[in-house]
């Protein structure tokens, strides 16, 4: 693999347009199952594995493990707010920041983890719960602009899975069981 493949084992993220139903349920179906996937990925790993990056110059899986809810938690508010206000003007985060603060380098991952299932409980009931058209409702990102609740619906249903894959190939290069 190169470095750009252990960045993004996946691909980088492809916006879908005229998202259907169907798609959707696929979609939320994805952020539902990811809290059961993340767990299993760092299943029985000590603190030496989980402290090992991903990639050179890349976050630890650790850092991987907190960033997932810090960024999701994030998305869940947009969603909120894009659902309870006119075009609202979210505040972004520095990730890279975030990711270096002491919770994001030396909390056990099972407090993440913990996080991550609760608060994907809660945003899958409301996804579930809420009619297509409002999958249109929109929010202003200041360095992206004007997303829909579909774009980000699909952003961060990939990105679980982009950071899940982190984990998994870093194991499976590891030759980590």
């Amino acid at each position: 693999m190169t470095t750009a493949d252990f960045s993004y084992p996946i691909g980088r993220f492809q916006k879908e347009t005229n998202v259907t139903a169907e798609r959707r349920q696929v979609l939320i179906d994805g952020i539902a199952r990811l809290p059961v996937d993340m767990r299993a990925a760092v299943n029985k790993l000590s603190d030496q594995q989980l402290d090992t990056p991903y990639r050179p110059g890349g976050w630890t899986l650790r850092q991987v493990v907190h960033h997932v809810p810090d960024s999701h938690l994030n998305a869940f508010l947009r969603f909120k707010l894009a659902l309870t206000e006119s075009e609202p003007t979210i505040k972004p985060y520095n990730e890279k920041l975030w990711a270096e603060l002491p919770d994001g380098r030396l909390t056990p991952v099972e407090v993440s983890l913990s996080l991550l299932e609760n608060l994907h409980a809660r945003w899958v009931l409301l996804l579930r719960a809420l009619e297509p058209v409002e999958f249109s409702r929109t929010f202003r990102h200041p360095d992206i602009g004007v997303m829909t609740l579909d774009t980000q619906l699909g952003l961060y249903e990939w990105h679980g899975r982009h950071h899940l894959a982190h984990i998994t190939s870093l194991r499976s290069r590891m030759g980590w069981s």
